[in-house]
């Protein structure tokens, strides 16, 4: 179901001299974050946008869909160049959050990084305090997790949980994307709508009529990446996260060429195990197209999809919101890059920050060994609001 709302006029960029074809501009970024962005810059990379010349609200099932139908009909009446901004649920049949395309007055293309520093914290005096779940809790719902698996009832499924961070000020969010961007070089960097973060995982690009996307499954703590290559649970779940992605591509894209076997992603606090995989698009699909066939993924979900889903409803006690879902941007041409909404929180109205993460559970997963990759997970996100 789709919800918008149209604004042909934009003051702003009037003022800011943008022809009247689109509000978008590419020029170099001038090196300073707006106070309330729009962001998705990857490898130093992207766009950044302020204020807002349409937005665009989905809900239910078919969100991504809905989203895709709705640019198709809106971008030919913009600039070629013009892009929107995305986020949507990670699951739209029951979460209270839907998804949400943004199209920017004013957007900029980012080719040397947002020029981000570490070290000085996007809160004052912050405190993290336990979510919803509890580490106990958390830990217990892995055990229930690997009980249901043993039956034979699901291979995979993936279990987030959640803290919150509050300080003596309102989170400001330029500072946090700041930070983020020093201490993930290699992540996408995004705010979009309220969701803030550093995601290591490319859910699908599309350019020029060629895609790629990166797999992300099996974690282990930096330096530990020879135990990681022959470990037979993140091998497993890393083989059930490929698999979902090539499954949900079929039809849309072709000559998909990729690794036999994981090779390792090095990051400031983790390893992951990771595959690369690219090819055609065929026809006139577009990147929306991609992301609605592949989300979720085994990655952020299970597998099978269905069986895992309906067990983190069951075991989680919140919503997902826009965690673990899409996140991104599109084109007026169809192309774009979209990550998924890994190692980030939501801002909340009084200024809080609410942060997420999650990890696969398979047979064999050890409930402490799982809450511990939260922990480090974790750590990406709350670092950068610290300082």
């Amino acid at each position: 179901m789709l919800k918008s709302d149209w604004r042909p006029g934009c003051d702003w960029a009037r003022h800011a001299g943008i022809p009247p074809g689109g509000c978008s501009v590419q020029r170099e970024y001038p090196g300073a974050v707006p106070a309330a962005p729009l962001v998705f810059v990857r490898d130093g990379r992207g766009w950044v946008g302020a204020g807002t010349l349409d937005r665009a609200d989905f809900d239910g099932a078919s969100q991504i869909r809905d989203a895709a139908a709705w640019w198709r009909a809106t971008s030919p009446r913009l600039a070629p160049s013009t892009v929107a901004f995305g986020a949507f649920a990670f699951d739209p049949e029951t979460s209270a959050t839907g998804g949400v395309l943004l199209v920017p007055a004013i957007a900029e293309r980012i080719t040397e990084g947002l020029g981000g520093q570490a070290g000085a914290g996007a809160m004052v005096d912050a405190v993290v305090n336990p979510g919803d779940m509890l580490p106990a809790a958390y830990e217990a719902a892995v055990a229930d997790a690997v009980a249901v698996i043993e039956r034979g009832d699901l291979d995979k499924v993936v279990l987030a949980r959640d803290v919150v961070v509050r300080g003596a000020e309102p989170i400001h969010v330029a500072g946090l994307l700041s930070a983020l961007a020093a201490t993930n070089p290699t992540a996408a960097v995004f705010s979009v709508d309220g969701m803030v973060g550093a995601s290591p995982e490319t859910l699908v690009a599309v350019h020029d009529g060629r895609f790629s996307a990166r797999v992300l499954a099996g974690t282990a703590p930096a330096g530990d990446g020879d135990a990681l290559l022959h470990s037979e649970k993140d091998l497993a779940e890393h083989r059930f996260a490929v698999a979902s992605v090539l499954d949900g591509l079929r039809g849309l894209v072709e000559h998909v060429e990729h690794d036999a076997h994981p090779r390792l992603l090095e990051l400031p606090r983790l390893t992951h195990l990771a595959t690369d995989l690219s090819g055609d698009v065929v026809g006139d699909a577009g990147v929306l197209d991609l992301v609605a066939a592949l989300h979720p993924t085994a990655a952020v979900a299970g597998t099978p999809t269905s069986a895992a889903i309906a067990l983190i409803r069951d075991l989680e006690p919140f919503d997902r919101g826009r965690y673990s879902g899409p996140v991104g941007w599109v084109d007026g041409r169809g192309d774009g890059e979209w990550a998924i909404a890994l190692r980030c929180a939501r801002v909340e109205p009084d200024g809080s920050l609410r942060a997420y993460a999650g990890a696969g559970i398979v047979r064999g997963s050890n409930p402490a060994a799982e809450l511990a990759e939260t922990d480090l997970k974790l750590r990406s996100i709350l670092d950068a609001v610290v300082g």
